[in-house]
């Protein structure tokens, strides 16, 4: 069992803009996507303002959102990178299987990785994510760089969408056609 303190508020304003996105895509009929509560059990509390302060997670959480776009099942984790290289122990293998699984039951599966330096967000493709996991656990190299990834999945913003991550979800479908 993992831990909880206030390191794990680091991706918030990322998660917060998300969820902002979201409510504009439900909305607008254009998606509904839900963020998955991690599910923890507190063990110190500050009384006065009764906030949780160390907590235990009770399991293993899978990805921070799912939901459908257009009738189309997707799930994506939110990560966010304060350099130019993004270590793999930041997703799990219990992540990883179940992108995998969920993909393999039709739904696409991606992550959305802030780079805080850059103010930049990109939507990396599931098949990218497996190929760099493949390779850090085949013995190569334990991350991935900037450089590595895809640019055209960088994602800006729209009206009402501050990370217009459908435009990802559009161009990941084109290329699986």
């Amino acid at each position: 069992m993992g831990t909880w303190n206030s390191r794990g508020l680091r991706g918030s304003v990322l998660e917060e803009m998300i969820n902002m996105t979201n409510e504009h895509y439900r909305e607008k009929g254009l998606a509904l996507i839900q963020k998955i509560p991690t599910p923890i059990t507190p063990v110190k509390i500050d009384q006065s303002t009764r906030h949780i302060t160390l907590a235990y997670f009770e399991k293993q959480s899978t990805v921070d959102y799912i939901g459908a776009v257009q009738g189309i099942p997707v799930c994506f984790d939110a990560k966010e990178c304060a350099s130019t290289t993004f270590p793999m122990m930041n997703i799990h293998e219990h992540q990883i299987q179940f992108m995998e699984d969920f993909e393999k039951q039709g739904g696409i599966s991606f992550i959305l990785l802030f780079y805080s330096k850059r103010n930049e967000t990109y939507y990396i493709p599931f098949s990218d994510i497996k190929r760099f996991y493949d390779r850090s656990i085949e013995g190569g190299r334990k991350s991935f760089t900037y450089e590595e990834i895809d640019k055209t999945f960088l994602m800006k913003s729209a009206p009402g969408a501050l990370i217009h991550y459908l435009k990802g979800v559009q161009l990941d479908l084109e290329r699986r056609a």
